[in-house]
């Protein structure tokens, strides 16, 4: 089974999105190894807190998503690592982005994310992996 690095946006997609990158980013999680920064459920949690005071989703549905994220097998890494490599792409991208494309530079695997704008900011050295925009229900890239 192929690794990847998955940042928050997918976790999130996965349990609260129906449409199309709901479904790719539950693919993801269904066919992948999944590693993620510590803060990865944290971060989740927190969309999803956010969401849900904001009235866009319910409390049992916060809940769920949350339970389900934390459920997932996700390798979850420790921050000391890969410090520097973050500190070095401060200009670029907050630290916590940097988390996530550090992880996946130093472990040669792709960054699974919605955040279009991380997969274009000048830095990186990691692939990443996107849902396909033209695809009426998105798949992974080959």
């Amino acid at each position: 089974m192929a690794s990847v690095v998955v940042d928050a946006s997918v976790l999130v997609a996965a349990v609260l999105d129906t449409g199309s990158d709901g479904d790719w980013a539950r693919g993801v999680i269904a066919e992948k190894h999944l590693i993620a920064p510590q803060l990865a459920p944290v971060e989740a949690g927190n969309v999803l807190r956010r969401a849900e005071v904001a009235r866009e989703i319910s409390s049992p549905e916060a809940t769920s998503g949350y339970r389900d994220i934390v459920g997932l097998r996700i390798e979850l890494l420790h921050f000391e690592p890969f410090a520097e490599r973050i500190w070095e792409m401060r200009f670029n991208l907050t630290a916590y982005d940097a988390w996530y494309v550090a992880c996946a530079e130093a472990l040669a695997v792709p960054l699974a994310t919605l955040d279009i704008r991380l997969s274009q900011a000048p830095g990186p050295t990691c692939g990443f992996l996107l849902p396909d925009p033209g695809a009426a229900s998105s798949e992974e890239p080959s």
